[in-house]
């Protein structure tokens, strides 16, 4: 690895990019693939569903379905990761996305529609944020904070430039015609960027002696099956379920409420603003609230959030105050759950715990939008199904209230 940012000279004759090189591309690809494969969706999943005659519900679905898929497929992308690097994976999704949403745009019928999907979450195992944070962990190393978060402010603009796009292409063309102009343009930066910029000697992982990591793979259990874990994987898991139920289902709510198209494509936007300013001030959460009081603070501002959408006049200004208070809330949950395992348990058994987190709130992320749908149909109305999500919200605070362990709160006291 080189001595910095500024870089080295790989093979003979040929420049390996430096590590600022691979930084600004995969800020660049990150928000170009969040903002195509994920938030464009929210914006045409109602003209799929007035052009196509399918159902809201079986529309989510499939989207829902693409997300399981990224889930269950990011396994074994993660050891292909640690074994080669990210520049097959993430050229290879890049190639895949594109050719995804090609599919979806051409589907015929809701089976190949749904299918496009479930290629569609393929690729985003390969070029969302879990590749893009392994590359920057391991050729950052101990700088890799300043790389994360940097690729994590960028690409929570994603909503805010690529929603409000989305809808003005919709505006002159068709869903359909929308998505392969969007295939186009993340087959043109990203395949590229990800084939170039990523051209790097991977460095090789330090294992751990077989003894520690057998007391590590105990007190792992340990840990697993306390009370505090428990409560903080049940309400991150249903936070997660009533944060992104409410942000897929946005633009349906606002047009329910008698606004247009544009002004709730400009809400999913606004919510990206909120998004960032919530992880810039997040340091200066770390530092005035312990690890309880800021978790029951941002998931209460979820829950806050969430019953606003419901019950704000409806006019454009309050709709969109309410969405960067969201984006605010839903900023901070990410980071709050990156940081969740270190603060209340410390560094040691860090993959391990973090993977026990993580796949239940990727599973309720991914089940959310159909959740979401479907609950508004059993209701009558998207109104009455952000009620409900704002009191699942309010479960969720009441779990993640018991989440802290002792020795954390004792920790917290000596410093």
């Amino acid at each position: 690895m080189d001595g910095g940012p500024g870089g080295g000279i790989g093979s003979p004759g040929r420049a390996r990019p430096t590590l600022r090189t691979v930084l600004v591309a995969l800020c660049v690809t990150e928000i170009v693939s969040w903002g195509v494969l994920y938030y464009a969706f929210p914006v045409l999943a109602p003209r799929i569903s007035d052009e196509t005659g399918w159902s809201t519900q079986s529309i989510m679905a499939a989207f829902s379905a693409a997300l399981v898929v990224a889930a269950v497929v990011g396994v074994p992308v993660g050891r292909m990761l640690d074994r080669r690097g990210p520049r097959l994976p993430m050229t290879a999704g890049s190639v895949l996305s594109a050719g995804a949403l090609v599919l979806i745009a051409l589907a015929p019928s809701l089976p190949l529609f749904a299918l496009g999907w479930m290629l569609a979450g393929v690729a985003m195992a390969g070029v969302l944020y879990p590749p893009a944070f392994a590359a920057l962990t391991r050729w950052y190393g101990p700088r890799r904070l300043t790389a994360l978060t940097a690729v994590t402010l960028v690409a929570g603009l994603a909503s805010t430039v690529f929603a409000p796009l989305t809808e003005a292409l919709a505006g002159q063309l068709g869903w359909r015609q929308v998505y392969l102009v969007l295939a186009g343009g993340l087959a043109v930066v990203t395949i590229p960027l990800h084939a170039v910029a990523l051209r790097r000697p991977w460095p090789s992982e330090a294992h751990q002696h077989s003894d520690r990591a057998d007391t590590d793979g105990g007190y792992a259990r340990a840990v697993t099956r306390s009370r505090p874990f428990l409560f903080l994987v049940a309400g991150m898991t249903v936070g997660a379920l009533a944060i992104f139920a409410a942000l897929i289902n946005l633009v349906p709510l606002i047009t329910e409420r008698g606004l247009s198209s544009g002004v709730a494509a400009l809400a999913l936007g606004v919510g990206g603003v909120g998004q960032v300013a919530g992880r810039l001030g997040y340091g200066a959460l770390t530092r005035h609230l312990s690890v309880r009081a800021r978790t029951l603070v941002i998931y209460g501002l979820v829950a806050v959030t969430t019953a606003a959408f419901a019950t704000v006049p409806g006019q454009a200004f309050w709709f969109l105050a309410v969405a960067v208070g969201a984006g605010v809330a839903r900023g901070i949950a990410t980071l709050l759950q990156a940081t969740a395992v270190t603060d209340r348990w410390g560094p040691r058994a860090y993959g391990r715990l973090s993977g026990v987190l993580t796949a239940p709130i990727m599973l309720a992320t991914a089940l959310a939008p159909w959740v979401g749908a479907t609950v508004a149909g059993l209701l009558g109305g998207y109104a009455a199904m952000y009620l409900v999500l704002a009191a699942i919200a309010v479960a969720a605070v009441l779990m993640l209230a018991a989440s802290v362990p002792k020795e954390a709160v004792l920790r917290r006291r000596t410093l």
